[in-house]
């Protein structure tokens, strides 16, 4: 009888702490040595500060919201997804970018972002802006082995590499600074350069990759204004933000299938999709549910068009404590608030993919 009423109450504590887990929204979380960040601004760390572009965000107001209120290249008022998902995952707290000529031994251990800020999947994105594309980041990326190898050892860099989380997130900016009727004819070269790209990776070693969709571009403020601009010289409705969010859920489906025969092909690999998309339409369209007030304009300057150094010391802001109730830090970019919340659906649909 002392029995059962031990196992009973086993039993009920059990009980307790998994339901209270499960309402917390906690789990078990896969673990990784190092985390590897290719793709474009909403990654980078601050790689551009590095090379001989206008892209950066090395300066105030950017960063006023990072610890030590620090401009550190991050195209936001604070901490990007990786420098989020780094501290889940208790990798670090933030990560670095690969180019910065300070980069310690430790952090090159554990892992570095190769973004770069106006880059696309297409070599041609951006290139009078002389950013990194993303294709070219694999350069990067093979400098960074051969660092490693020096520092732990041939051996010790390869089960590093292999047991790395790789997050890959770029396409923003191909569609960005391309004409819409373009967009669809351009959706298979895309894709194409994808898988270019996550072969590569493979064959240098990565096994875990998380390759992030579209997100609903559209709602860019930048977008917006553009649509405005548009439509004064053209007296048509153009459905300009439905178009452009309509084709980014058309190549993130298609995408979902690349990734999928990817995984199938690389044996002993994982290749998931990080759906940006979702998250980011349930802020806009859901404000109040994650304490927003604004979603129309960007915190920086008129929120219309500011960024980069159209977002700089001498524009002001909406401040401090008003920047994270805003959805956009600047006319592209969204705020450390909503990188939070697009971070945790990482953190709960993502994640578990790598168990």
């Amino acid at each position: 009888m002392a029995s059962i009423k031990i196992y009973a109450i086993a039993a009920y504590v059990c009980a307790i702490i998994f339901n209270t887990c499960k309402a917390a929204g906690q789990g078990p979380l896969p673990k990784f040595p190092a985390i590897l960040i290719f793709g474009d601004s909403t990654v980078d760390t601050g790689n551009n500060n590095y090379i001989n572009t206008l892209l950066k965000a090395n300066f105030f107001p950017y960063g006023q919201n990072y610890p030590g209120q620090k401009a550190t290249g991050r195209f936001s008022d604070g901490e990007l997804v990786p420098d989020m998902l780094a501290s889940a995952l208790k990798i670090k707290e933030a990560v670095p970018p690969f180019l910065d000529p300070n980069l310690s031994d430790a952090e090159v251990i554990t892992g570095v972002s190769f973004a770069s800020a106006g880059a696309g999947y297409d070599y041609q994105t951006n290139t009078l802006l002389n950013v990194i594309p993303v294709p070219k980041q694999i350069d990067m990326f093979r400098d960074y082995i051969a660092r490693l190898k020096g520092i732990v050892g041939e051996e010790r860099a390869k089960q590093i590499i292999g047991g790395a989380l790789v997050l890959i997130s770029a396409g923003s900016n191909d569609i960005l600074t391309r004409p819409f009727n373009l967009h669809y004819s351009f959706q298979d070269t895309m894709l194409d350069i994808v898988q270019n790209f996550t072969k590569e990776l493979h064959d240098l070693g990565c096994r875990s990759m998380a390759v992030a969709g579209l997100p609903p571009v559209g709602y860019a403020p930048i977008e917006k204004t553009i649509q405005l601009a548009t439509e004064l010289l053209l007296p048509v409705d153009l459905k300009w933000v439905d178009n452009i969010n309509s084709y980014a859920q058309s190549y993130n489906q298609e995408l979902v299938k690349l990734l999928a025969q990817a995984q199938a092909t690389f044996s002993g690999s994982k290749i998931v999709y990080a759906d940006l998309y979702e998250p980011l339409d349930d802020m806009v369209k859901n404000p109040k549910r994650y304490g927003f007030l604004e979603t129309k304009i960007g915190c920086c300057g008129t929120g219309l068009f500011e960024l980069g150094p159209l977002c700089g010391p001498t524009i002001p802001s909406c401040g401090k404590s008003l920047a994270p109730k805003f959805l956009f830090w600047d006319a592209v970019h969204p705020s450390t608030s909503a990188y939070r919340v697009i971070a945790k659906h990482i953190e709960e649909v993502v994640f578990p993919k790598f168990l």
